[in-house]
């Protein structure tokens, strides 16, 4: 039991277990806003967007395509309100918030001959021993 104890009060699990509950919630907010505010909109302006009737027949097997591009357009409808609601404010936020921050010196450079990375200050690449003087 120690070793179960230790494993679910590790970090992770916790914020792996925190993450499965925001995003369920977080799901269900952004379906609501498709299905109760984006769906109707495009209904008002082009007519219902249901494609359910879309179906063909053979050998007596049916095909749901009218489904399948329910789900389709449902999906692109959430994915673009994520896009526009949440992925697009929150980087220009962050932006914002890094607008007077200098960026960092940086302290590794590549080896022009093997690609690892290396101090900055080396004169000469410890992976394939090339001398960095003049590069």
């Amino acid at each position: 039991m120690k070793g179960f104890k230790q494993f679910i009060m590790r970090g992770n699990v916790l914020d792996l277990a925190v993450a499965v509950v925001m995003g369920a919630a977080f799901g269900a907010v952004v379906t609501a806003l498709v299905k109760d505010l984006i769906t109707p909109l495009i209904a008002a302006i082009v007519g219902k967007p249901d494609f359910s009737a879309i179906q063909f027949e053979v050998n007596k097997s049916k095909f749901l395509i009218g489904d399948f591009i329910n789900a389709l357009v449902s999906f692109l409808l959430i994915a673009a309100a994520v896009y526009f609601f949440v992925v697009l404010p929150m980087n220009t936020l962050l932006a914002r918030l890094r607008r007077g921050e200098a960026p960092p010196d940086p302290t590794t450079k590549e080896c022009p001959e093997c690609l690892s990375t290396i101090p900055v200050a080396a004169t000469r690449c410890a992976h394939c021993a090339i001398p960095l003087g003049g590069r």
